[in-house]
């Protein structure tokens, strides 16, 4: 349907927005304007403001904006036709007209809706009736209050094949049968679907009645028995309450996901009113789609039994392709063997709500999972490696699958280095060695190979540096593993040196160099690691066969710390550099100069390493002769 810029500008010139949005909001009058405490972020005092002569409100406080159309598709969670549907028929517009095929379905789903609203309010009247009195008793056991059965329109289906059949016969069976509450036998007559069952209506975003849930009364099976999908009806594609948490999860920024109609309807009854529910399978792609466009990172809580966690990590393997900057999944765990309803039932809202103040991030309980498995030898730790890599690679967004990437190597040298550590050395001895204090260099004018090193190519000429040091001193390896596991590097080849380098420490502690450049060799590094062994060129200590031990060890450490940090702190430079650009300011500039000296404080320590390499590299080539 094409709708014409005049068209919805006359359906915004018919609407006065202080009315619509007053349905859900009291408003007060300030002058010419209303206002009211947002109904977008928690406030105390009113910031937002609607103004009928400009056809728009606002809120000073969180910058919410819009006009009526954009009240109804963010506030109410409508879909934007469906909004424009509605503004037109209060307004006494015409919809323009579609082809004839879209007129005949909408008209048929029109009156699919008139049938399903008929059986609703049939049900609930059973529910209040004489015969309701038993599923009155279950809802009372599970602690249900009679307000909160009315407000989600809760209902009975007696346990007979054709009173719902006979109520509703003016509908005719095919219809009853094309919207899922008659069964169609062949040769046989059409018998109500849903019998003996507490009666759930599920609702469109527009509040309409499009399928229902039964819940089974006494004993039997299945337990919950869902609509069959129809014309109105598409499971994987709708959320059980969604209708009344659109406004709920804005208010209170986030949305709850749970596993079924009894939770959500206890967190309600709690204060909850930001929770929704898959129907009956697990969470499917237009599902999270519905969730992400309320907010950024929905929180999944689902039972803590095994099946539940089954079904929060299926829904986070899911989720990975669809990843992007800021759009995610956390999780809450409950303790186990309850669900929501029983933990808000047993301990109060507030045990609920100390559990949603800190979800775990997907990142953490996917590598909970994957570690979950034995990890005791060299093959079953690399089984998690690949896991983990195999994850990682279906995030289809680049960046944040560069990032899980290298999160994952960071926990994983965290938890397996530890593991071998050894203790952390305590230096001592000549030249400025103190205990607990790295070697401190000499102040000196820097050579030209030390200036070389200290301006164009310092990333790639230190990074081959560290490299050539840690392969002359394996032991070294264990006491940075955490840093050099999360190192990301632009020269590819060399990323990959530093990994399999990285990688043989944590299975094998007592390399040396020698068996260190045979694994690597093996392995198709062999190129790689004979160059390094012959760095003797490179003005580093650590890199020369000849070097003290100590002296190497210390000012291999020296530069593995400017090789982290200086990146980083360029970054932020560059960052308040921009920021400078953007707009003079004291603080501003304040944080450029504090930033520009830390560049060239790390830059100096970095020429003083090689300068004062000058003198040690001769005299160790001298020894060699």
């Amino acid at each position: 349907m094409s709708l014409s810029p005049a068209f919805l500008d006359e359906v915004r010139a018919r609407t006065t927005l202080s009315v619509l949005v007053g349905r859900t909001v009291k408003l007060q009058r300030a002058g010419r304007e209303h206002r009211a405490c947002c109904p977008f972020h928690n406030e105390k005092s009113p910031s937002f403001y609607v103004n009928d002569d400009k056809g728009f409100y606002h809120c000073f406080g969180c910058g919410a904006h819009g006009d009526a159309i954009r009240w109804l598709t963010e506030h109410q969670g409508l879909p934007f036709i469906d909004a424009v549907k509605d503004l037109a028929q209060a307004a006494g517009l015409d919809m323009p007209a579609p082809d004839r095929r879209a007129a005949e379905k909408a008209e048929r789903a029109k009156s699919l809706h008139d049938v399903m609203a008929a059986a609703a309010k049939w049900f609930e009247d059973q529910l209040w009736g004489l015969g309701g009195e038993e599923a009155r008793a279950l809802l009372e056991k599970r602690g249900v209050r009679a307000d909160t059965a009315r407000a989600f329109g809760l209902g009975f289906a007696p346990d007979s094949r054709g009173q719902l059949r006979k109520a509703l016969a003016e509908f005719g069976d095919a219809m009853l049968i094309e919207c899922g509450l008659l069964i169609q036998v062949d040769g046989k007559e059409p018998y109500d679907r849903f019998r003996g069952r507490l009666m759930i209506p599920i609702r469109d975003p527009r509040g309409r009645v499009i399928a229902f849930g039964g819940r089974i009364i006494g004993a039997g099976e299945p337990k919950y028995l869902n609509s069959p999908e129809t014309p109105l009806f598409d499971k994987g594609r709708t959320l059980y309450n969604l209708d009344r948490a659109g406004a709920a999860a804005r208010k209170a920024g986030r949305v709850i996901a749970v596993e079924g109609y009894m939770d959500v309807i206890a967190l309600a009854q709690a204060g909850f009113g930001e929770a929704v529910a898959p129907l009956g399978t697990a969470l499917t792609e237009a599902q999270l789609e519905r969730l992400w466009r309320m907010v950024d990172v929905p929180i999944l809580c689902f039972d803590g039994d095994s099946a539940g966690q089954k079904a929060g990590i299926r829904a986070a393997e899911r989720a990975l392709p669809m990843l992007g900057p800021g759009r995610s999944l956390s999780f809450v765990t409950l303790p186990a063997g309850q669900d929501p309803d029983d933990l808000v039932r047993t301990s109060g809202a507030g045990a609920m709500e100390a559990l949603l103040a800190a979800p775990e991030p997907l990142v953490e309980r996917l590598w909970r999972h994957a570690a979950e498995e034995p990890t005791n030898t060299p093959e079953e730790r690399a089984g998690l490696r690949a896991r983990l890599a195999e994850q990682a690679d279906r995030i289809a967004d680049p960046n944040v699958r560069s990032e899980y990437h290298a999160d994952f190597k960071r926990r994983f040298f965290e938890t397996f280095a530890a593991r071998k550590a050894p203790p952390p050395r305590i230096q001592q001895g000549p030249r400025g060695r103190n205990a607990g204090r790295g070697w401190q260099p000499p102040e000196a004018p820097p050579g030209d190979t030390a200036r070389a090193v200290g301006t164009g190519g310092i990333d790639r000429v230190l990074a081959k540096a560290v490299l050539a040091g840690l392969i002359r001193h394996p032991a070294e390896i264990a006491r940075h593993m955490e840093i050099l596991g999360s190192l990301r590097l632009a020269d590819i080849a060399l990323a990959r040196a530093f990994e399999a380098v990285i990688d043989l420490a944590i299975e094998d502690q007592a390399l040396d160099s020698s068996r260190l450049v045979s694994v690597l060799a093996r392995s198709g590094f062999d190129q790689v690691a004979g160059d390094l062994l012959r760095a003797d060129s490179l003005p580093f200590s650590f890199t020369h066969a000849g070097a003290d031990p100590d002296r190497a060890a210390t000012d291999l450490d020296e530069a593995i710390a400017v090789m982290v940090t200086l990146p980083r702190v360029e970054a932020a430079l560059t960052d308040a550099t921009s920021a400078m650009s953007a707009g003079w300011s004291e603080e501003a500039w304040s944080r450029q100069q504090t930033l520009l000296q830390e560049q060239q404080r790390l830059k100096a320590r970095l020429e003083t390493l090689a300068h004062a390499d000058e003198d040690g590299a001769a005299v160790a080539r001298s020894a060699g002769h």
